[in-house]
Order: structure tokens, then C-alpha cells, then sequence
């Protein structure tokens, strides 16, 4: 989304949702909503949401790369580190997982289901989906070492009881984790950035043309100074408000949740969801324009980043929060992540994918939903 839109409503809404979620913030804190009252507060969190990577997606065209994507990325994770630690707090032994349910829950999201639908969206016409393996295929790397580290490993670890990490290991763990991510940063934005450039479209139509030219012309003109500001005082707001709306709506949500019969691993999901949207959106757009591999970036950098940074921040939030701090998989779990490499490792490949390998991504995310519904 351009830093200056078109229409009013575009330029409105981005400062309208984090301003109206603020002062709905305002009227509920502290309460017990319920009925309507519950859908508003939805409704006004998720627009908090959206309102505040768009203009993290402001700054970062204004701050430039390598910064761009750490400010992007640092914002998605506050939101998902926010939410996680909100339910956290609230209590119940049950909470203990949700960390590492809602981290896998990205991964799978990133990994199987935005790579699934940006590779039928860069088919549909019956092309071929061209992009720079050696770009992508070190990010799948990088995910893969990530969640072992962080994922697997304490399924396995015999020093803590469970599976936990020791106060030593989780330290570890976390320490990799930014190691790692800043690496994949630093590769991405300055040493090889080459890699991570999209193919051209081969014989391009008028319409891909008309989207390649809208495209450079909104990087060509970065947001003036005052947009910047006005953006970066809206992304704080945004922050605030889907912070303190999480707090407020999610023992109703909780409860919708159970009241169903469903397994509280549903929240991991519906919180990644709702932080993922953005980048689930653009990616399809990207790929529908032929740019699979700008696609790819934000799938791959999304996980890298839901890892990379929330395990981090996880770590030092549990400091202060009671009880023990699950981290391990299971083994559906760690099942499902071995196939989503080996897949990612396949489709990757040669640089060029078509609709099978599109469809099996999405079958693959399928049966994830299905497994964390009736496990």
C-alpha cells in the first residue's frame, strides 16, 4: 500500500482504525464484554492490526533497507509478542504452550499456506513461477535451523522436566535466534541482495506492465517527512490499542473457544492469522503480478521473523511471567515441520515451480487446520 493513496478512504482509515481502537480501548478497559460489544472490539483490533504494518510498511520506505524490513518486521513481532503474552499473563497451565503453538501455527501459515496460494496465484494463467533458489533456499535453511533449534530440541532435552528449556538453554536458544535472523537480514539487504531480487516476467502483459510501473513508482517516491512522522505516531497508537484490545476481548474469545470444544491451540492460530494477513495479502498480489520471488521473501522472512525475534522476546517476557514455558513440538507437530522442509526443500529446487507444487503447499496447510482441530 503507497505511503500517500488515491482515494479518501484509503488515506483515512489508516489513521481512523488505530484512533477509534484507542478510544474503544478506553470505554472497555477493564470490563467484561460481551454479545456485540465483543464483535466491535474485534472488528476495531484487527483494523489496529492493519492500520499499524501499513505504516510500519511506511517507515520502512522511508528508513530504506537494511532498516526498512527490521522496522516491519520488529512491528509484526511486537503485535504477535503483545498478543501472545497478554493471553500468558492471564493465567491457567494451559497457557504454557501458547508461545510455541502460535510460532509454529507462522510457520505453517508462511511456509505451506502463503507459499501455496502465491504459487496458484503466479500459475493460474498456466506460467511457470520463476525465482532465485539460491535466495529462497537460504531462508528455508534458516527456518529449518531455527525451529529445530527452538522448536524440536527441548522435546528431547533431559536437563528440565518436559518440554522445556533450562534458564541456560532458552537462553541459548534465544541468542541463536537473533544471530541467525540478523545474518538472514544482513545477507538479504546488503551482501546478496541480488538474491532475493523477483525474476522478470517473461512476455509480460499489458496489465503486469501497468503493475510493474505502479510499483516503481511508489519505491521511487518515499513518504515525505511528515507522513513519516504521522506514520511512526500511528504505529506506536496501533501498537498500543491491539496490546490493550487482546487484553480486553480475549477471555470472551477463550471462552467462545472452548465453548465449542475446540483445543486452545486454535488461538495460537487465529492470533497468527489475523498478524499474517498483510503479508498473506501482498504476497498473493505479488505473485498474481508474476514477482513469486518478492512472494517467497515475505513468506520466508515472515517465519524467520515469528521465530527469529518473538523466541527472543518470549524468553525475556518469561522472566516475569509465572510457570513453566513449553517449547517443544510434538510428534505431529514435528511430523508436519520435517514434510513442510522437505516440500520447501523440492519446490525450491531449480528455480521453477508450477501449480502441483502450489496445490501440495496448500493440502499440506490443510491438514495442519484439520489436525489442530481434531488432533
Amino acid at each position: 500500500m503507497s505511503a500517500s493513496a488515491s482515494s479518501p478512504l484509503a488515506r483515512w482509515w489508516p489513521v481512523g482504525a488505530p484512533v477509534i481502537a484507542v478510544v474503544i480501548l478506553a470505554l472497555t478497559w477493564g470490563s467484561k464484554p460481551a454479545g456485540v460489544l465483543v464483535w466491535i472490539i474485534v472488528i476495531a483490533l484487527v483494523g489496529a492490526i492493519l492500520a499499524a504494518v501499513h505504516h510500519a510498511e511506511v517507515v520502512a520506505l522511508k528508513v530504506g533497507e537494511p532498516f526498512g524490513s527490521l522496522v516491519l518486521a520488529v512491528a509484526v513481532t511486537i503485535i504477535e509478542v503483545g498478543l501472545i503474552v497478554t493471553l500468558m499473563i492471564s493465567g491457567g497451565d494451559d497457557k504454557a504452550s501458547l508461545a510455541r503453538d502460535t510460532v509454529f501455527a507462522a510457520l505453517m501459515i508462511t511456509a505451506n499456506g502463503i507459499v501455496g496460494i502465491s504459487l496458484i496465484a503466479a500459475t493460474f494463467r498456466g506460467r511457470v513461477a520463476l525465482f532465485n533458489p539460491g535466495g529462497s533456499g537460504g531462508a528455508l535453511a534458516t527456518v529449518g535451523a531455527l525451529a529445530t533449534l527452538c522448536l524440536v530440541l527441548p522435546t528431547f532435552t533431559t536437563s528440565s522436566a518436559g518440554p522445556t528449556f533450562t534458564g541456560g538453554q532458552l537462553a541459548f536458544a534465544a541468542g541463536a535466534s537473533v544471530v541467525l535472523y540478523g545474518l538472514y537480514v544482513f545477507v538479504a539487504t546488503v551482501r546478496h541482495r541480488d538474491f532475493f531480487l523477483p525474476e522478470p516476467v517473461k512476455n509480460p502483459t499489458k496489465s503486469e506492465l501497468a503493475d510493474a510501473a505502479a510499483e516503481e513508482e511508489r519505491h521511487a517516491t518515499p513518504p515525505s517527512r511528515g507522513e513519516t512522522i504521522l506514520s511512526l505516531l500511528m504505529l506506536v497508537v496501533g501498537l498500543v490499542a491491539v496490546v490493550g484490545l487482546a487484553k480486553t476481548v480475549s477471555p470472551a474469545i477463550e471462552s467462545a473457544i472452548a465453548g465449542v470444544g475446540l483445543p486452545i491451540t486454535v488461538v495460537a492460530i487465529v492470533i497468527a492469522l489475523v498478524v499474517l494477513l498483510p503479508e498473506a495479502i501482498a504476497a498473493t498480489r505479488a505473485a498474481a503480478r508474476g514477482r513469486i520471488q518478492t512472494s517467497f521473501n515475505l513468506a520466508y522472512g515472515s517465519a524467520l521473523a515469528s521465530i527469529g525475534l518473538t523466541i527472543p522476546a518470549i524468553a525475556i517476557a518469561s522472566i516475569w511471567i509465572d510457570g513453566s514455558l513449553i517449547l517443544g513440538l510434538g510428534a505431529i507437530e514435528m511430523v508436519l515441520l520435517a514434510l513442510t522442509v522437505a516440500l520447501g526443500i523440492l519446490t525450491l529446487n531449480n528455480g521453477r515451480a508450477t501449480v502441483l507444487q502450489g496445490g501440495v503447499h496448500l493440502v499440506v496447510f490443510a491438514g495442519f487446520i484439520m489436525l489442530a482441530v481434531l488432533p
